[in-house]
């Protein structure tokens, strides 16, 4: 079976709007997603970007509004209309109860859209443990047990990991893509992502010269 590695802050906004594309494509073509729950500041910041509480409210203000809007409408995915007011919260718990179920398999999938849903369409607290057990619950888990596995040292440090292992492989940002080691930023992607599993691109020859 052919796997994608998906990379990915489950607070992101394109990773939810792009999540029910995704699955469809690999169900069309009996793929497998391989979960990279990320800590998304340090991969940004280690690109040299601003995270967006130093951004300029004129970037904010468009990526929060109108590409979000528009991106939704045309996936058919339900959202709010305003940031998520717990969007700076810490979601390390949320990340490692992903990863408490594994990386791949379809309770990994069911979980992971459940929890950017709870984000982005509920305007849900990812650092809430009483909302995140009620999302565990809603999909068959014990959400207590499954809390206490995701707090722990073992899984938190998968979740550090994956994060480092980004950075290393230089990513941009959330969601990126890989499909044979070829990387695709942002769920605007997506089509690309479906043309490379069934005919690979070919090796870029783009030359970039050193700028004086």
């Amino acid at each position: 079976m052919n796997l994608i590695e998906y990379f990915y802050s489950v607070h992101s906004a394109f990773a939810y709007i792009g999540s029910k594309r995704l699955r469809e494509i690999c169900a069309d073509h009996n793929v497998q997603l391989v979960h990279r729950p990320i800590l998304l500041t340090p991969v940004v910041e280690a690109q040299g970007s601003l995270p967006f509480r130093g951004r300029t409210q004129a970037h904010v203000d468009y990526f929060f509004g109108r590409e979000i809007e528009r991106w939704a409408e045309f996936r058919g995915v339900p959202v709010i209309n305003f940031r998520p007011t717990h969007h700076d919260a810490d979601y390390s718990l949320a990340s490692g109860m992903i990863l408490a179920l594994g990386d791949r398999g379809r309770e990994v999938d069911e979980m992971s859209h459940a929890v950017l849903e709870a984000h982005w369409r509920d305007d849900h607290d990812l650092s809430d443990s009483h909302i995140l057990c009620q999302v565990a619950h809603a999909l068959g888990h014990d959400g207590s047990a499954l809390l206490d596995q995701a707090a722990s040292q073992n899984i938190q440090e998968k979740l550090r990991a994956n994060t480092q292992k980004a950075q290393r492989q230089n990513l941009f940002g959330s969601p990126t893509y890989i499909v044979n080691g070829d990387p695709f930023y942002g769920q605007d992607r997506l089509e690309l992502v479906a043309r490379a599993i069934v005919e690979p691109f070919a090796p870029t020859t783009w030359e970039n010269p050193a700028v004086d």
